[in-house]
């Protein structure tokens, strides 16, 4: 019988994720709460999931930083009827409906939000099971995708999508 023990010159190595190791201290976080409402504006149904932050996202992180951009600033939200788990990968939704310029996009401290609107009439008659913010009204670079469990929007109803990115842990 061999026993296998950690000696003084073995190395032990833990890693998350795709190869980050516990160290890396710059996680990106996000979580997307999806509401609809009905032409009363009475919420009919809601969603919170979280999302991921593709490897396109992750880049245009990496670009925005730099002292002269080259892509825009994420502009846009769209949502789908596609049911494929988010992956690194992804550079679209999987089955896009419709796509809107964000209502609205804020900072404050390591924390974006991103909020997406789909009036009466708007991406209607659908089972919507993802969504996807962009930088660009068709086409253009994927921040991060989220999928959740389909909500039926109807020609009468509102839908709107708030996306939070946080990055890092500032001070924690």
């Amino acid at each position: 019988m061999t026993r296998d023990t950690l000696g003084v010159g073995d190395r032990f190595s833990l890693t998350m994720g795709r190869g980050r190791d516990i160290a890396d201290g710059l996680p990106l976080v996000g979580e997307v709460f999806v509401e609809l409402r009905g032409p009363d504006g009475e919420v009919k149904d809601v969603r919170r999931t979280p999302n991921l932050v593709v490897d396109a996202g992750e880049v245009h992180i990496a670009d925005q930083l730099s002292t002269t951009p080259g892509g825009a600033a994420m502009s846009h939200m769209a949502v789908g009827t596609g049911a494929t788990a988010p992956a690194f990968g992804n550079t679209a939704l999987g089955a896009e409906v419709d796509r809107n310029a964000l209502t609205s996009r804020t900072d404050s401290g390591n924390v974006v939000t991103y909020v997406g609107t789909w009036a009466a009439g708007d991406a209607t008659n659908s089972a919507l099971t993802e969504a996807g913010i962009f930088n660009a009204g068709a086409a253009g670079t994927m921040l991060a995708r989220a999928t959740f469990t389909a909500i039926d929007k109807q020609a009468g109803d509102t839908l709107t999508i708030t996306w939070t990115v946080t990055i890092g842990t500032a001070g924690a």
